[in-house]
């Protein structure tokens, strides 16, 4: 045998050869040709490596490095670097998502270190095409034994020793199905392989055949041994060729080789294969169908009993099994039955192949044993999901299965916990969905499937999807009515109930399992006409929009901008937000997030080009509003909720008297955040423009101290308490009553309140702070310490990716010198004479998920370390203070210390007097739902006065028309996000002036044009 002093596996399955792998192959031969070098490396095509998302793919052996991404123009750099001067080609190594290093060994990645290979022992190990290489892995010697030192008996008991259940998704027992078949009598029998794998984003089966196809046809006639047949068939659809070709390859050289056809081995046992290639009917997946298909006949199902294993092909007895089925076979009967139940769990044996692909890092194929969580699939061998998105489900069973949730990530991947939670194994294909995924929508979509797939045959499948299509569609245009989810939950029991073959009894899944988890998103299509993942399109004009909960008109202004009409843009933010240029600054952009021109390149920069029009755009004279109501409103709270009541309530013609606790309004605007993200003069100007409209606000008056409640109730009809979370959480640990220990917020609130004496150093920290938290106002205190001459640390008990804070505020504070630890939880505050001297802390590591689908932290024991600092700030969470609330009210505080409001007037608390809104009902909450609680507040006011009063809904007055241009570059070109100018580090560090800086005319422009229009109507 030649021996080379390299060889180098090349990735030849379909999703390599669809990267452009066979090229790069070509390329790399000629290569080594011209460096004279083919005499020392051997190139050799494997079948599917599993790591799809990557390719193509080379692994280098002996030293298993391997490289990932490989392009036909990287080839002469590779051979150069690699094979000539004997320096591994760093740049094309592995690199996990999130993370700069590299890795060039391919058992140091999670994704292949993380599974347990049976099935895909061989996989990116052999050439599928050379049975040799097969036999040299251990190949076709179970057979073997099973021909020659086993009974038909005794290979069927290895096998119910095995406890190894059908991988093609009903789960039935594999040797119990065969043991029923060997029992059957008569003398012609078949083994069926089945290989159509029509579920969509499904490719395990096809991976196998083209990677080890050998493994397949051992274990075919070891099961044709088992019940006594001569002949089996390979049902694969056509549209896998590259299967059917090495396939065809496999059986010819097995049968060259003596070990298919006649007298195998010189066994006298006969036995052999054919192909039969399926058109793409989805129905050919289910056996009595596929057998009818083989028939020559329409794939139909057939009604059982009797069962394929007594009447099957040509009503022959007949057993058939998938191929992952088979796959696993020759290793069960080489190795024993207890070897592979001795993985997975106490019903489910062994390993489980699945094609992981949807929205996740790392797409491929995964075998792991059977009871590995669901997490762990996802996030610790997939990688997680890109872009940072949330993960919100996983559809598994392909569209005759369900959905599991983000609350169930711990869940054992099994058949009974799937099936618990309302899913089903199937072949295993397991697509991951992130939040940008409706779930309405995606059940229409397997119901459409279903639809379109069933043969036609019994009636409550044929007429029962459709049915149940016409509901989601029409749910999904917002055309649905209450009653459909129960309509849909009834029809589904009936189909389950009553449909002839498993598919159209499993077609319902999907929907059964989106209502059972994600029932509110059905009520919002519903009801509200909204589809949270901006999926619908019927339900709005463009995702942005949709996605701000002030429904913002944001193409009509970005197009103003591009027009360079920037009067009538800011007219356009001011018709739906009083507080552009502080939303410009400090909203949390969700627009962002649903902006379709991310998935092109980068989001457009919506929050910054709202920031260009508020501060370039002349503003419009802003005029008092006359009182033409005879109702007297209060609102408790002067910051963004109470001021948008306020406005709106003006704008009604209400007189308005809005109550505010703290010297300034603005509430946490004022108090919470600091100058140099949002100054304070700019946020004057859009609080002084309410005033101007008549709305009276009276500082230092605190309700229930400095006036009355029983004042307040007497002298107004109607009161909005929106008092915000001005409270700190408490961490509850040893110390916490010590000085210098601030909460965040009192913190914010006690430097915004006394800047000059903080900077003339009559107040100060000390100069090391810690910080505990890891949400904005965490960061706004530790920047601000930082400003103040402190050393600053932040303590986070999670994963800098498990911030709550914004992505861009973490970035900025590591700019500015803030030192970030991971995985830190205080345990207790370490003091001396009464003053806090450093934080006890505690090492944790990650365990199980949450049900947010971010990891718990979990205290490694033994880890306790003192940080010694002079001031520990704790930014944990906040919490309203209602405190000023009188028990006798009628105004109920739940155990959150959050008002509790009805269901069918959202802002109404439980009495009828009194509403409430923004964070004292929904706990600490961002600038811009407080602006739409505050919107919304002030409708249910007003429509419930005029309910009251049997008057006619109140009408808008008819607004300036301001035509929107429509301009769209013909060809679009990638181009990222425009940066957004900022002080530079070293100089912002040492003062409060707002660091950035906003955008030219030219840069706003540019910007505006990158947006893709998503709100034109074609």
């Amino acid at each position: 045998m030649k021996v080379f002093r390299s060889h180098l596996l090349v990735c030849g399955g379909t999703g390599c050869h669809a990267s452009g792998s066979i090229a790069m192959k070509k390329a790399l031969v000629e290569e080594l040709n011209k460096r004279s070098l083919a005499e020392e490396i051997k190139v050799v095509e494997t079948g599917c490596n599993g790591f799809c998302a990557q390719g193509p793919i080379i692994v280098v052996y002996p030293e298993g490095i391997i490289y990932m991404n490989i392009r036909t123009e990287d080839v002469p750099e590779l051979v150069e670097e690699h094979f000539i001067k004997g320096r591994p080609l760093e740049r094309l190594f592995y690199k996990e998502p999130g993370k700069e290093e590299r890795i060039p060994s391919m058992q140091e990645i999670p994704f292949f270190a993380l599974q347990d290979l049976r099935v895909l022992r061989n996989r990116g190990l052999i050439d599928p095409e050379n049975i040799e290489e097969y036999i040299a892995r251990d190949g076709y010697a179970g057979m073997a034994q099973a021909l020659t030192e086993m009974t038909s008996e005794q290979i069927v008991q290895e096998v119910l020793k095995s406890g190894l259940r059908g991988r093609g998704g009903a789960g039935f027992p594999t040797g119990l199905k065969w043991q029923f078949a060997s029992r059957s009598p008569g003398e012609t029998k078949y083994v069926l392989c089945n290989a159509d794998e029509g579920d969509p984003g499904a490719f395990m089966d096809r991976s196998v055949l083209e990677a080890d196809p050998h493994a397949v046809l051992e274990g075919m006639v070891i099961a044709a041994k088992a019940i006594g047949s001569s002949h089996g068939y390979i049902y694969c659809r056509a549209e896998y060729p590259l299967a059917i070709h090495r396939l065809n390859v496999a059986i010819g050289q097995a049968r060259e080789s003596g070990l298919l056809g006649k007298d195998i081995l010189g066994t006298g046992f006969n036995f052999d294969i054919e192909i039969y290639q399926g058109a793409g009917a989805f129905v050919c997946g289910e056996e009595t169908a596929l057998m009818t298909s083989i028939e020559g006949k329409r794939g139909m199902p057939r009604p059982r009993p009797p069962f394929p294993a007594v009447a099957g092909l040509w009503a022959k007895p007949s057993v058939l099994n998938n191929v992952e089925t088979l796959a696993n076979i020759g290793q069960i009967i080489l190795r024993g039955g207890e070897w592979y139940a001795s993985v997975g769990t106490e019903r489910s044996k062994g390993t489980k192949v699945f094609a992981l692909t949807g929205d996740v890092n790392n797409v491929g194929l995964v075998e792991v044993p059977m009871g590995t969580t669901l997490g762990t699939i996802i996030y610790d061998i997939g990688g997680g999901i890109p872009g940072g998105k949330k993960f919100k489900a996983a559809q598994l069973g392909g569209p005759s299965g369900g959905c599991i949730p983000v609350q169930h990530l711990n869940a054992s991947v099994d058949y009974e916990k799937v099936a618990e939670l309302g899913a089903i194994m199937g072949s295993g294909g397991l697509i991951v969905m992130n939040e940008d995924k409706c779930a309405v929508d995606m059940a229409r979509f397997f119901m459409d499937f279903c639809k379109d797939e069933s043969c036609g045959k019994c009636t409550p499948c044929r007429e029962g999807t459709q049915r149940m299509l016409d509901i989601l569609t029409r749910i999904c245009k917002g055309k649905g009515k209450e009653g459909d989810i129960e309509l849909l939950e009834s029809m589904a029991t009936v189909i389950k109930d009553t449909a002839l073959c498993g598919l159209g009894q499993t077609a319902p899944n999907p929907v059964l399992s989106t209502i059972r988890y994600f029932r509110n998103e059905y009520e919002e299509h519903i009801r509200d006409k909204k589809c949270r993942a901006a999926v619908c399109s019927a339900l709005f004009k463009s995702p942005c929009q949709h996605t701000c909960p002030i429904g913002m008109d944001i193409p009509a202004y970005t197009a103003l901008i591009r027009d360079n009409r920037l009067e009538d843009a800011y007219k356009v933010m001011m018709k739906t937000n009083p507080f552009p240029s502080v939303c410009g600054r400090v909203c949390d952009h969700q627009c962002q997030t649903k902006c379709r021109r991310g998935l092109l390149d980068e989001p457009v920069a919506i929050k910054f080009l709202k920031r260009f029009i508020s501060d370039n755009a002349p503003r419009p004279q802003v005029k008092p509003v006359g009182v033409t109501r005879k109702e007297k409103i209060a609102v408790v709270g002067a910051g963004p909720a109470g001021l948008t009541c306020a406005r709106d309530l003006a704008l009604r013609g209400y007189a308005v008297t809005v109550f505010e606790e703290l010297p300034t309004p603005g509430g946490m605007l004022s108090w919470g955040i600091p100058s140099y993200r949002l100054p304070r003069t700019i946020l004057d100007k859009e609080i002084d423009d309410i005033r101007k409209l008549g709305v009276e606000i009276r500082c230092n008056t605190r309700v229930g101290r400095d006036i009355p409640w029983e004042k307040v109730n007497g002298k107004f009809d109607y009161v909005y308490l929106a008092p915000g979370a001005h409270k700190s959480q408490r961490m509850g640990v040893e110390g916490e009553d010590l000085k210098g220990v601030w909460g965040g917020v009192e913190f914010l609130r006690d430097y915004n309140g006394d800047e000059e004496g903080w900077k003339s150093g009559k107040k100060s920290l000390g100069s090391r702070v810690a910080v505990i938290g890891g949400g904005n106002s965490a960061i706004d205190a530790a920047r601000t310490a930082m400003r103040l001459g402190a050393e600053v640390t932040i303590l986070y008990r999670r994963l800098r990716e498990d911030m709550p804070a914004a992505a861009e505020e973490i970035t900025a504070a590591e700019h500015e010198g803030i030192k970030i630890e991971y995985l830190i939880a205080p345990l207790r505050i370490v003091g001396s004479e009464g003053r806090a001297t450093g934080v006890e802390c505690l090492r944790q590591k990650l365990g199980d998920f949450d049900n947010s689908g971010r990891k718990r932290p979990v205290a490694i024991k033994g880890s306790e370390f003192t940080l010694s600092v002079d001031t520990i700030i704790a930014a944990i969470g906040q919490t309203p203070d209602l405190s000023f609330v009188p028990a006798e009210s009628g105004v109920k505080v739940n155990k959150w210390s959050c008002f509790d409001v009805k269901d069918d007037i959202e802002s109404q608390t439980t009495s009828a007097k009194y509403f409430a809104g923004g964070d004292a009902v929904t706990g600490p909450s961002t600038v811009i739902k407080a602006i739409a609680a505050g919107h919304g507040a002030a409708e249910d006011i007003d429509g419930f006065i005029r309910a009251k009063n049997g008057e006619p809904a109140w009408v808008p007055p008819s607004e300036e028309q301001i035509h929107i241009p429509f301009v769209v570059d013909e060809e679009t070109e990638e181009c990222p996000q425009a940066h957004m100018p900022e002080l530079e580090a070293d100089f912002r560090r040492k003062n409060f002036v707002e660091v950035e800086l906003g955008y030219k005319k030219d840069q706003a422009i540019k910007e505006a044009s990158r947006c893709l229009r998503c709100d034109a109507e074609i």
